[in-house]
């Protein structure tokens, strides 16, 4: 896998990036779609024709397509659940086990990615790995969806038809919803992070907790991907939640030696 400009022909050795573990949104946003699925397939199995919002009006408390404010209030401040508790944990004894200290660790500000760093930290030094202080960074903060905010697919075809057909025909790299972002939006901020990294960490090793759009566009950056790899990777290999992804300066670039790693939660439930 070829780096890009942007990571030679210094900078950091190391780049480990971490998705936050399960949040409570993200627990909810499952639930739906396991409801939604079941409805359908009881749907088409009495041959009537499936909601094409999958009955979430009926389903939420709000009755538009929205979570219960008390479940999920702003997107900052959304926290793990107990299943991303113990996938944060995983992370941290993972880490732990293969002895390699950061130099430097980075931090999105949001709540789970915290919460996950925290975790991190307890669980590496209960095996003897003692983590340096961790830096927020703005940068690093998930994707911005604006007015799509904490919806659901379905809510988002029942509520904003007009926003979701967009959404298809320009394509999640460049697609930016009303007062949100798009993922090129991401990797922009990204590549000023990694800018900076060049000049204040040449050669450490980096550890970076952030979110999904994070851990994407770090790949879409570094690699040098095209937006049909974006459009593919989103499709096939969603950035699953805790976890690790790895890049390594070989040959004078940092190359993706594993990417969306997720064998350390074997036996925990992933999504």
């Amino acid at each position: 896998m070829v780096g890009s400009s942007d990571t030679a022909p210094f900078g950091p050795a190391e780049i480990v990036a971490v998705r936050h573990g399960e949040s409570t949104a993200n627990a909810a946003f499952a639930a739906a779609a396991a409801r939604s699925a079941a409805r359908s397939a009881a749907a088409r199995s009495a041959g009537v024709a499936a909601d094409p919002a999958g009955g979430w009006e009926a389903e939420e408390p709000d009755g538009d397509g929205e979570f219960a404010p008390s479940l999920v209030g702003r997107d900052a401040d959304i926290a793990l659940s107990a299943r991303g508790e113990g996938q944060a944990g995983a992370v941290g004894r993972r880490l732990a086990l293969r002895g390699e200290t950061p130099d430097v660790v980075l931090v999105s500000p949001y709540r789970r990615a915290r919460s996950t760093m925290r975790i991190i930290a307890r669980e590496a030094a209960r095996v003897g790995l003692l983590l340096p202080p961790p830096r927020r960074d703005e940068r690093l903060r998930d994707r911005e969806m604006g007015v799509l905010e904490l919806r659901t697919a379905a809510a988002i075809e029942r509520l904003h038809p007009d926003e979701a057909e967009r959404r298809r025909r320009v394509g999640d790299l460049y697609y930016r919803p009303p007062g949100g972002e798009s993922l090129a939006d991401v990797a922009l901020r990204l590549r000023t992070l990694l800018a900076d990294l060049r000049h204040e960490a040449p050669g450490a090793r980096v550890l970076i907790v952030g979110h999904d759009s994070t851990v994407l566009m770090l790949r879409y950056v570094l690699e040098g991907l095209t937006e049909t790899d974006v459009d593919r990777l989103v499709r096939t290999d969603p950035v699953g939640n805790a976890s690790i992804s790895r890049w390594r300066v070989r040959d004078g670039r940092l190359r993706g030696i594993r990417y969306n790693d997720m064998r350390h939660l074997r036996g925990i439930d992933v999504h």
